[in-house]
């Protein structure tokens, strides 16, 4: 599988990521969805400009908090009830393409208790922000 840090316009990037963060949030189109919480694995990469984050006095504030990416995933999920996983990873990459930044970003979402014969089920959404 190729990594996206060999794409033209990402070699020059670092990727910071955030693996199976596990929340539960009231996600799904069906009645029963709508009554309870569910549980829901996100993974995010964050791909930014070495120039834009390699410290060079070793200080938080040179490079993208890691917090940023749960931060941002809480702020879309109190927004309430989701129907749709693509919403829900559509609107959290739009969200963290708007950190000045972030030249791109990979989210994906899983839920593992919808069908007991599989890991789950999910969706993945990449982009790179527009250079215009």
């Amino acid at each position: 599988m190729l990594s996206a840090l060999s794409h033209p316009q990402l070699r020059d990037c670092r990727r910071l990521f955030l693996r199976n963060y596990e929340v539960m949030i009231n996600i799904g189109v069906h009645d029963f969805e709508k009554k309870g919480e569910q549980r829901v694995l996100f993974n995010v990469e964050l791909y930014v400009p070495l120039a834009l984050s390699t410290p060079r006095n070793d200080e938080l504030h040179e490079v993208v908090d890691y917090d940023f990416m749960r931060e941002t995933i809480a702020k879309r999920l109190a927004q309430g009830h989701i129907h749709l996983q693509e919403t829900l990873c559509d609107d959290v990459v739009k969200a963290m393409l708007a950190h000045p930044r972030v030249r791109a970003v990979s989210v994906s979402t899983m839920k593992p208790d919808v069908y007991p014969d599989c890991e789950g089920v999910g969706v993945e959404v990449f982009q790179i922000k527009d250079e215009a």
